[in-house]
Formats: structure tokens, sequence, C-alpha cells
């Protein structure tokens, strides 16, 4: 029989947690895979659990994209990598939206069962790995500074909550130079974006993207005004995003940043905060991340449909 190893954040949305688990050992027996469950404790812990792991043939993160974050970190540690997948129980849930799941757990789980191994691109900002959106700068901040409690309470709304308060208050510009594809550009923006995905806070930002091609993109804005801000968003739920005035847009595997100064936010990876004092960073792309996947949306975010 195989071994499957169930890694579940507790915190994370809203569901039954022992009701969930209890249902998805049984669907994982029915499908040949002895389970061993855990549940994580503190912030970091499923990163530790997952370099500590013995061998399973595969590991299902339960819980938010923060939390399949650090498996996929704990991943990367190990001579002998795990297949991975991911059940959203998240507030936004991006990754599972890509990835083509809906609402129901149970029913994501048997979507990933009956689908198929892919190999995928995992970008890294100065050697912390994101498995799809770092970025910094306006807004980007809302996924980590909203409480733990208001997001159980209210879920998606907190976000909205927190959006409406920054969208009130000055927008700040940082100066910043960056080096892609051998070219190097200096300005003042608002915000920067790097992703290997379309969908970010429950939005669907850029088209065409694929998660194996060895590329990432880039987004930054100078767009400082509020008419100008309210504008630009329903600019991006109609128009490609590298039409709309204000936003500069790039394809790479390589990018250096250096920022003037200090920012007065971290980064935000995959939902959760990167503390660094560093004015310098680098992003690059590992490909050492094999995932189950259910096959919905495979010949829409995949170049390689094998």
């Amino acid at each position: 029989m195989k071994k499957c190893a169930l890694i579940c954040n507790p915190n994370s949305g809203r569901n039954d947690k022992k009701a969930l688990v209890k249902e998805f050992t049984k669907i994982l027996l029915e499908k040949g895979y002895n389970t061993e469950v855990i549940f994580t404790k503190y912030s970091g812990h499923a990163k530790r659990i997952i370099e500590n792991l013995e061998y399973k043939d595969l590991v299902i993160s339960l819980g938010g994209d923060g939390t399949f974050n650090e498996i996929v970190t704990g991943n990367l540690k190990r001579k002998d990598k795990l297949i991975l997948s991911h059940i959203p129980l998240g507030t936004t849930n991006d990754l599972g939206a890509m990835f083509g799941m809906g609402k129901d757990p149970c029913e994501n789980l048997k979507m990933i069962l009956n689908g198929v191994v892919k190999q995928v691109d995992i970008c890294r900002i100065n050697g912390n790995p994101f498995v799809y959106v770092a970025g910094v700068g306006k807004f980007v901040n809302i996924a980590y500074d909203t409480p733990r409690d208001m997001k159980k309470k209210w879920g998606y709304l907190a976000y909205l909550i927190n959006a409406v308060k920054s969208f009130n208050s000055k927008t700040k510009l940082f100066e910043v130079t960056y080096t892609i594809n051998g070219e190097v550009y200096r300005g003042l923006y608002s915000f920067m974006l790097i992703c290997n995905a379309s969908r970010m806070g429950g939005i669907d930002v850029f088209q065409d993207v694929k998660m194996d091609d060895g590329k990432f993109e880039v987004l930054l804005s100078n767009i400082s005004s509020k008419k100008d801000i309210i504008k630009s968003l329903l600019l991006v739920k109609t128009t490609d995003i590298k039409n709309v005035h204000g936003f500069y847009f790039y394809k790479t595997d390589n990018l250096k940043i250096k920022f003037r100064k200090r920012l007065d936010k971290n980064w935000c990876i995959d939902g959760e905060e990167l503390e660094s004092n560093s004015l310098d960073y680098e992003i690059d792309i590992v490909k050492d991340l094999k995932m189950l996947l259910p096959t919905k949306e495979i010949d829409k975010i995949f170049v390689n449909k094998e």
C-alpha cells in the first residue's frame, strides 16, 4: 500500500478539520493510500515536518497558500524530494483556483487523486521560495496585515475591509533600480509583483501564464492617485494589464533589485510576511517540485502537456 502524509493547518479556513481529515483518510484509503495525519502547531511547523518526514509517496497540504509555501520550502531542503499536492482551505485560495479546484475539499481531493504529476517552476527571492507570488508596496501587505481572527470571521471580506483602509491612506513611492534581461532600469514605483501565476488576491491579473516555462512575470506600477488607482483596477478586469497606462510588465528568468532605502512594509510571499532588512534582492527559478494536480486546467497553465 502507498504512503501518504496529510499536513493540516487547523487555523486555516472555517472547516471542521477533524471531520474533514476523517473523510480524507477514507477517500485516500479507497485509492490505496495509508495516511499519516499531522496537524501543524505553530508558524513554520509545516516546513520542519517536511524536512524530517520519512519518505512518502504523496504529501498533501491542507490549509492556506502560506501553509503550502512552508511545505514546498521544507521539501526543497530534502535530498529525496516528495511529490506534493495542495487542498486550499484559506481565504482567497489563489493556487486552488488556478488548478481548477472548487469550494468542496473532498471533491478537490478526488480530482487530485485522479490527476497527473507535473513539474512546477519555483521562484526564490534571496533563496526564499515562493510558489506563486512575491510583492511589495501599495495593497500588498494586506495579505499578512489582516488579523487571523478577522479572516476566520469574515473570510474574503476581511481583506476588502483592509484594502479600503489602504486605499484611503497616502500612497508612498519607493525608489528602485532593477536589472532584468540584461537591461538596467530606475524609477519611483507604488508597488511591485513577481509572479508565477495568473491569479492574486482573488483577481485574475495576467493572461497566458505557464507554470513550467522557466520564466516568471514581473509587474511594476507608478500609479499613486486615488483616481488613477480606481481607473486601473477597472481596466484590469477587461484589458490585458500590459496595455494599461502606469504598469510596466516583463517576462524573465532573472531579476536583481536594489532599493534606495528600506521599505515601510516587508515583502509578502504567498500571502505571508518575509522579514528582511536587505536593500538588495535576487529572484531566480528552480525546477525542483513535482505536484499531483487535477487535469482540469493542465492544458491552460503548462507548456508540457504530458
